[in-house]
């Protein structure tokens, strides 16, 4: 992969992810059921492209499961108000953003799930 060419991107999930979802309900103490629930990923493809293999539980050539169990179970749409005015990354870079913009979401009290 070239320099910078990572994208970072927020799709929104169903708010039945908080209640049905042990995992993500313990990571969200600070959710008040107000704001939403979200997930944060990063892609060398397009946010929509990498949405649709995650609804569509896409697995690799090599037989890998690419696509996060709680988007294809809950995800409903990209939300890219709050990604698109990111620049792309190099892949280390996007890791640490992907992981800054999550917290900083949660900090705005939404529900947040990132790897």
């Amino acid at each position: 992969m070239a320099k910078g060419s990572y994208t970072i991107y927020v799709i929104e999930l169903s708010k039945k992810v908080f209640n049905e979802n042990k995992k993500f309900r313990e990571a969200n103490p600070q959710f008040n059921g107000v704001t939403q629930c979200l997930y944060v990923g990063m892609t060398s493809k397009c946010p929509k492209e990498r949405f649709e293999q995650h609804k569509s539980g896409y697995i690799s050539r090599r037989g890998y499961k690419l696509s996060s169990k709680i988007v294809e179970q809950y995800g409903m749409y990209l939300r890219p108000s709050l990604y698109s005015h990111l620049e792309k990354f190099n892949k280390a870079k996007a890791l640490e953003m992907e992981k800054e913009l999550a917290l900083m979401l949660r900090r705005k009290g939404y529900a947040v799930w990132f790897n």
